[in-house]
């Protein structure tokens, strides 16, 4: 006779395998209409907890779940890095686990994590997870998410202020006389391309103007390179902010192949320094983002809910340094 899971019986009474755990447990949290409905689906399928269910709320594994889009794994490897060396300093694993593209139920992912029986887990939202902060409450173990800022009982955050640097960025143009500031959308991180967007607003809202330089692409679109080069036909601004490194060069090589002189007729500038952004010439203006600072921070918020140390803040903000190169001018 096939063995049922505590996993078949989370879908069976439609709950997260942590609320299953907590009914298992004793938890006097669950409320009496979902733990009766869990209770009947653990008597219709004969479930029978075992040691791991019954350890996935209450055992210590020392081991975090770390969980980040397939797509960003390249970039945030120096956030890995500085979580990785804090852990190994307070004598915990990491569980890397990756969001396949596409993928947005994060239910299913935090419950995929959970089966691995983490302390806790850490996650690097590079989509708003406003809307899902009530879901992740419903978790009885501490997480902290990375480049949202959002908080809870459980729930800490530590994020990169890129509304700040953009609209501080604004602000040098506009006090010059320059408003043709042009953002380039990034599907790729969309938390980031909106502070990127509000941050233009509210530098132009302080000068009574309205911002209206925000370049939409769309999510069919494979290819910046492509994309840039027919909107550079008809298109040319005093400035150009892009997120990815990837994109800054997509826009410098279409913009000079649409005859564009950067920084002359156009200014250049990523949100994400990295070593390719200094390779290329000219060497693209870019913001220094503190990627293991995120990393490290992260951990060791997390390391204090696991002791149950004091955390005084719970939203960490970490700032975006402007470091000017050869695709701005003096």
């Amino acid at each position: 006779m096939k063995k049922v899971t505590i996993y078949e019986v989370a879908k069976e009474s439609n709950v997260s395998l942590a609320t299953v755990s907590r009914v298992i447990n004793g938890s006097t949290v669950v409320k009496e209409d979902t733990k009766r409905r869990v209770e009947e689906a653990i008597n219709k399928l004969g479930y029978r907890p075992n040691a791991i269910a019954q350890g996935l709320a209450l055992s210590r594994t020392t081991t975090v779940g770390l969980i980040i889009p397939s797509t960003s794994v390249s970039f945030s490897g120096r956030i890995i890095n500085g979580l990785c060396d804090v852990a190994k300093i307070y004598d915990y694993s990491v569980y890397l686990h990756t969001i396949t593209e596409g993928v947005t139920d994060i239910k299913e992912i935090i419950d995929e994590v959970i089966k691995s029986r983490v302390d806790g887990v850490i996650i690097y939202a590079d989509k708003d997870l406003d809307d899902s902060v009530k879901l992740l409450e419903e978790y009885n173990i501490p997480m902290v998410v990375m480049c949202s800022q959002i908080s809870s009982e459980n729930i800490c955050s530590v994020y990169v202020d890129y509304k700040k640097a953009v609209c501080e960025l604004c602000e040098t143009y506009l006090q010059k006389g320059i408003e043709d500031i042009a953002i380039l959308q990034d599907h790729r991180n969309d938390v980031v391309s909106e502070l990127m967007r509000d941050g233009a607003k509210e530098a132009f809202a302080k000068y009574g103007k309205e911002y209206g330089g925000y370049i939409e692409v769309s999510k069919d679109n494979r290819s910046t390179y492509k994309f840039l080069k027919s909107y550079f036909k008809t298109h040319k601004h005093q400035v150009f902010i892009a997120n990815r490194d990837s994109q800054a060069m997509a826009a410098l090589n279409a913009g000079q192949g649409a005859g564009i002189a950067i920084p002359d007729e156009m200014e250049l500038i990523c949100m994400n320094e990295s070593k390719y952004t200094s390779s290329v010439r000219p060497e693209i203006s870019s913001f220094v983002v503190p990627s293991y600072d995120l990393g490290a921070i992260s951990m060791r918020l997390m390391t204090k809910m696991l002791k149950d140390e004091r955390v005084e803040e719970k939203e960490k903000r970490l700032t975006a340094l402007y470091s000017p190169k050869k695709t701005t001018k003096e």
